[in-house]
């Protein structure tokens, strides 16, 4: 067996305009992280140029609140894959009734989809098999009880131990 590739996934950020940084609790799981997937609204660049700088590998897409610096970095829709399983990342999927056909039909190739948009956290399987994964908003809890991020693993190849993770 090998060892597990320690996930950490955001989305929906949306520094500094509903905080001014990420919460020092989602920084600690920053370091920790042997990659940190984010599902775009960053917002601003710096906070881009800070993950990139703290995370030991970072994956992002831009989102519909990102302007033009962010979009000159990021793309549309990320791709990475991580001991043998195909990730994608998207901001966008459109609403929860008929997600996850659309997202059998629109993400082929991937095996887990992390998504944003919504701040609402999600966690899903399609009929094909594609995981289905939504964060939450680490800054901006909306309508939910709480801001959230989520923490997963790699291990041979399947993805294991999702969870998410409240603000303290």
């Amino acid at each position: 067996m090998t060892t597990p590739t320690r996930l950490l996934l955001m989305a929906d950020t949306h520094v500094p305009r509903r905080a001014r940084d990420l919460p020092d609790s989602l920084w600690r799981a920053v370091d920790q992280a042997d990659l940190v997937v984010h599902a775009g609204d960053w917002v601003d660049v710096s906070l881009l140029d800070a993950l990139e700088t703290r995370s030991r590998r970072l994956v992002g897409c831009y989102g519909n609140n990102d302007g033009p610096a962010l979009r000159e970095r990021l793309p549309e829709v990320a791709s990475v894959t991580v001991d043998g399983l195909p990730i994608a990342v998207v901001h966008e999927t459109g609403t929860a009734k008929g997600r996850e056909q659309r997202c059998d039909v629109a993400f082929p190739d991937a095996a887990v989809l992390v998504f944003g948009h919504s701040h609402i956290p999600w966690d899903s399987t399609t009929p094909r098999g594609l995981r289905l994964l939504n964060p939450g908003s680490p800054t901006d809890r909306r309508r939910q009880p709480h801001c959230t991020w989520m923490t997963a693993s790699v291990a041979d190849g399947r993805l294991v131990d999702v969870r998410l993770h409240r603000r303290e």
